[in-house]
């Protein structure tokens, strides 16, 4: 587990050593895997030594393990903030934006889930079958109300959501390619992949 990572009281010190780490790491896995990184790697790229890093962190994987707790929480909100709507098409929409930011503003982040998707979620699997499984079900089955009282066109409500998923997180999971496609109109893609997405989606969930 966390030595100083995990105390409660931390002094300003070891919050920003803390902080320094997990930002250095997250840096280090979406680059290259759990796998693929080393403490030594996390250490280069905080400008620290390794026995600080191992005075606040047991190993890489208590290391990881934070960096995806704090992801989960944060790439479950959007979806949690789906809600009831008179206007479901544009509830759904309104999430394809949230996702589509969250590209935007988290992609080492999204680069690290995919990553560890990639392995087989060795580290989240509990997590993919519990609480994502959960929410996902529990807004798969508001999708679907909407479909049968026809205040959307049919679809499967699953695979609208994979559907979003893939659509956004490809934004920051592929970003190298889409920067090389665009090349000169790479500076607004995420303002031109927004119209696009929800003109895509809107055309598919209208009535």
């Amino acid at each position: 587990m966390a030595r100083a990572a995990g105390t409660k009281g931390k002094t300003r010190i070891q919050q920003e050593k803390t902080d320094l780490i997990l930002d250095a790491a997250l840096n280090v896995f979406s680059k290259f895997g759990f796998r693929g990184s080393t403490i030594d790697q996390i250490a280069l790229e905080a400008g620290l030594s390794k026995p600080n890093i191992l005075y606040y962190f047991d190993s890489k994987e208590t290391i990881h393990a934070m960096l995806l707790s704090r992801l989960l929480e944060k790439w479950l909100e959007p979806l949690e903030r789906m809600q009831d709507s008179n206007d479901p098409v544009a509830e759904i929409c309104v999430y394809v934006t949230r996702k589509l930011e969250m590209a935007r503003d988290y992609p080492r982040e999204s680069r690290l889930f995919a990553n560890e998707i990639l392995q087989g979620a060795p580290h989240i699997i509990n997590e993919l079958s519990g609480p994502l499984h959960d929410l996902t079900q529990l807004k798969a089955d508001l999708i679907q109300s909407w479909v049968s009282a026809g205040k959307i066109a049919p679809v499967n409500p699953h695979h609208l959501i994979f559907s979003i998923w893939s659509t956004t997180q490809h934004y920051a999971d592929f970003d190298v390619q889409v920067k090389a496609v665009l090349g000169t109109h790479t500076y607004n893609r995420f303002e031109t992949a927004a119209r696009h997405l929800n003109k895509m989606f809107r055309a598919l969930l209208t009535p």
